[in-house]
């Protein structure tokens, strides 16, 4: 048999152990097994292979998959849902209390409450959001609601 056809068997092998096993490190070596099938089948001696198969392996393994590792710890730049009303200016439609409230947020009225339970905000007052907890924003008011008179 061919040593390129071992080569290529070999990629096979450490492609669908990368599929089963999701660490990348496999697919980098099942890349550096079809370099060096491309020399085996350029007729260069099996050292030259084992040289191209573990420079390609190593060189993938040392520089695409701390890459690789790295974009998959970042957290998604764009934040959607309630993520995404966290940190915006509101209006209070109706007094917040810790029993009731409401708020419009862009578009939308909301269920509301203070985040401090001890504070009232009043009717038209500007808030901002600071959490979301089920459908109801948790709100803190824009101003103090009582200034230090000095």
């Amino acid at each position: 048999m061919p040593a390129w056809v071992v080569w290529l068997v070999l990629a096979a092998i450490l492609g669908i152990a990368e599929v089963t096993t999701l660490t990348l490190a496999l697919g980098l070596m099942a890349l550096g097994a079809l370099v060096a099938a491309v020399t085996a089948s350029a007729g260069l001696p099996p050292a030259i292979q084992l040289i191209a198969f573990g420079v390609t392996s190593a060189a993938g393994l040392a520089v695409v998959r701390p890459l690789a590792a790295r974009h998959i710890r970042q957290p998604p730049l764009l934040r959607s849902g309630t993520a995404a009303l966290v940190g915006r200016e509101a209006l209070a439609l109706t007094e917040v209390s810790r029993h009731s409230g409401r708020v419009r947020i862009g578009g939308e009225e909301w269920t509301a409450r203070p985040y401090d339970p001890g504070v009232v905000i009043p009717k038209g007052a500007d808030v901002d959001v600071l959490a979301i907890e089920g459908v109801t924003a948790l709100v803190h008011p824009r101003e103090d609601l009582w200034p230090i008179s000095r």
